[in-house]
């Protein structure tokens, strides 16, 4: 009989102290009802630090996939050589010109520009190369059936597809006899497709691009647009251009590396100093150990060939971007620091005002201790009645930091993401935070003698 009785003593004790938890929980949660202006005024640095944490770890989470999409979008591995056209250089000046400023333009007057033959060479001469695309372009307005696009005529070789890995959601890119015959074909985006032919197959079919028809063979899969690093290293919409090879848009459309009559006889005159033939080159390495020393490979060996002319910039978007992520990190985790501040300042409010409730309240606290409540049931309404508040604080500061997040991204176009994470974290932090900032308060409630606490008006 003695083991049952010892087990009936043990669950009536566990009874009792669930049934005392629960009356602990009742009264807390009837204080913070009788007091709820002082409850929301002690929740408000609650609320205000869950949403600063969960909205400033949205932007967060929004910039890294920024900047994966970035990465994606223009490649990696990826070495970009750019033509940059000469400010005002060949004219007579009215000003004496030093002797350094003569050699440049005569340097600037040797050099032919970026082109192809370069792009072949780079290819052919540097052992990590993978990959050199070559592209340039003009803003065209795309035609067919009476419908029309703004958009952009960009001449590229079959590498370009393979550098920045676009897939074709139909038909096929241009093959190699399209290059070497400069055929009147070409690869659409989507945004093109979507506008000319809604309801039609559009391979077969025909687009006019400044005064020139092309036969659809291609059209891509939805890339989205660039921006950030993307739109500054000059990465084009996608979506919005038509893919022609290189060899018709030189043919047909705009090759400034030809030596004209009027180039030959206006030589010395004030003429366009821009004869680049193309207007990117794309080197794709086979390894990003390699990024840097076959930049400087390429940097010497166009050197050489423009006679020294600064006619050309080169960049590596990788480590750009892999920079930026890093200067973002920082950033981010300083707003984050901040916001936490918010919930510290939150929590030390709801140490203050508990305090001061624990003074306002010690004839209740007297009452209780009198009619049988124990120092542990004091500190558990105290720390429990903490807890309520910052979990309501925490979950309108949760309410409020997404709707905060949202409307971020809408005004000022800053890509921002809620993780379940942030949500979960802040939610615990703030039930934390009442726990740990009320635990003091708490416990000078419990060490209030009874007979002075009686006696107190």
């Amino acid at each position: 009989m003695e083991p049952e009785i010892s087990i009936n003593m043990a669950m009536n004790k566990t009874k009792k102290e669930w049934l005392r938890i629960e009356a602990n929980i009742k009264i807390a949660y009837e204080a913070v009802l009788v007091n709820q202006v002082r409850a929301i005024l002690t929740a408000l640095g609650i609320i205000f630090g869950v949403a600063s944490v969960i909205s400033m770890l949205a932007i967060g989470n929004g910039a890294k996939k920024e900047v994966l999409e970035q990465m994606k979008l223009i490649g990696v591995n990826n070495i970009v050589v750019k033509a940059k056209k000469i400010e005002k250089v060949y004219g007579e000046q009215d000003k004496e010109e030093t002797q350094s400023e003569k050699d440049k333009k005569s340097k600037d007057k040797l050099s032919a520009g970026l082109n192809i033959n370069e792009a072949n060479a780079i290819k052919k001469f540097i052992p990590t190369v993978k990959y050199v695309s070559v592209e340039s372009g003009i803003e065209t307005t795309v035609i067919h059936n009476g419908k029309d696009i703004k958009g952009k005529l960009v001449g590229v070789n079959n590498d370009f597809f393979n550098v920045y890995s676009l897939d074709v959601e139909k038909g096929r890119i241009p093959a190699e006899y399209n290059y070497i015959h400069a055929s009147q074909v070409c690869v659409i985006g989507y945004k093109i497709k979507s506008r000319l032919f809604p309801t039609e197959t559009a391979l077969g079919k025909e687009v006019k691009c400044n005064n020139t028809w092309y036969k659809v063979i291609g059209i891509l899969s939805y890339r989205g647009q660039s921006s950030g690093i993307g739109a500054d290293m000059g990465l084009q919409n996608f979506d919005k251009s038509v893919f022609i090879p290189i060899s018709s848009l030189l043919k047909r459309h705009n090759d400034r590396s030809l030596v004209t009559n009027r180039l030959l006889q206006d030589w010395d005159e004030d003429l366009d100093p821009n004869r680049n033939q193309i207007e990117t080159i794309v080197v794709q390495v086979d390894d990003s150990k390699h990024l840097r020393a076959s930049a400087e490979l390429i940097d010497r060996m166009l050197k050489r060939k423009h006679s020294g002319a600064e006619d050309y910039t080169i960049s590596i978007p990788e480590l750009l971007l892999k920079q930026e992520q890093k200067t973002k990190s920082i950033f981010n985790m300083v707003l984050g620091a901040i916001a936490s501040i918010s919930l510290i300042v939150g929590g030390i409010g709801i140490m203050n005002i508990m305090l001061a409730s624990v003074v306002e309240r010690t004839k209740e606290i007297g009452i209780r201790r009198s009619i049988g409540a124990t120092k542990k049931d004091v500190v558990s309404q105290f720390i429990i009645e903490a807890a309520i508040i910052s979990l309501i604080g925490g979950l309108i500061g949760i309410v409020l930091g997404i709707s905060l997040a949202f409307a971020i991204s809408i005004i000022t176009d800053i890509p921002t993401i809620v993780s379940w994470f942030s949500v979960l974290l802040s939610f615990f932090v703030s039930a934390a935070v009442g726990v740990i900032f009320g635990f003091m308060p708490a416990k000078k409630a419990a060490k209030e003698d009874i007979v002075v606490a009686l006696r107190h008006e």
